[in-house]
């Protein structure tokens, strides 16, 4: 019942990024894919990041265990974003993008010392949430 009123919500109040999510999921329907609580789970084709749109998420290719598990747990705790705030979780997604391609690498080159990844507050919270729902270690 638990995954039937996640998945309803996720397909009404989060659609849009549902949709888009479900895109990405068929590009890479050849990846493996498994339910990760109530959130369909693709290991995509990346070493390193991860993403997450509505109750699709993506994660990477790589044999440290506990750097996917974490960043799993991130992921899901954007799919909580989403239950949240529904359509406004475009604001969420274009903030994290944003930041996860363009203003951290750019900050980690400038700066001595490597800003952490939750340094925004968009970051921070999908990590807080992750957390607080699965009980499990985010990465970042």
């Amino acid at each position: 019942m638990k995954r039937f009123l996640y998945l309803l919500v996720q397909f009404t109040w989060g659609l849009a990024p549902s949709i888009i999510g479900f895109a990405y999921f068929l590009a890479n329907i050849r990846r493996p894919h498994k339910i990760y609580r109530c959130a369909i789970e693709t290991q995509w084709n990346s070493k390193y990041s991860g993403l997450s749109l509505g109750p699709f998420i993506f994660t990477p290719t790589t044999p440290d265990e506990n750097y996917y598990a974490g960043v799993r747990t991130h992921e899901y705790g954007h799919t909580i974003q989403c239950l949240i705030l529904g359509p406004l979780y475009a604001i969420v997604g274009i903030i994290s993008v944003s930041w996860g391609s363009f203003i951290h690498p750019m900050l980690r080159k400038k700066r001595k010392e490597e800003p952490q990844y939750t340094s925004c507050f968009v970051e921070y919270n999908a990590s807080w949430l992750g957390e607080k729902v699965t009980g499990e270690k985010a990465v970042w």
